[in-house]
């Protein structure tokens, strides 16, 4: 036969401090995707996606990695938001 018990406010404390720290690693790894996706986009000056594809910017451009790392970016920038909300919630 199960037994449940009811949480006592120091064990609801631990879980909430758990979930927290989960949140916070994956905010953290979201921070290091958003940041990687905007510097490996070609812009202007071409950033850092030269790095990854110098001889690209001589032939000429990968629109469709451009396109895929826009949407990328717009996914990981509004789950960058919305975790940022949760976290200012939860702590």
């Amino acid at each position: 036969m199960l037994k449940y018990r009811l949480l006592n406010s120091e064990d609801l404390l631990g879980v909430i401090k758990m979930l927290g720290t989960v949140l916070t690693i994956i905010y953290l790894i979201l921070c290091l995707a958003l940041i990687a996706s905007v510097l490996l986009q070609s812009g202007r000056s071409a950033g850092l996606g030269a790095i990854a594809g110098g001889a690209q910017s001589l032939v000429g451009k990968k629109k469709g990695l451009d396109e895929k790392l826009g949407k990328v970016t717009t996914y990981v920038a509004v789950a960058f938001m919305l975790l940022t909300i949760v976290l200012v919630v939860v702590d």
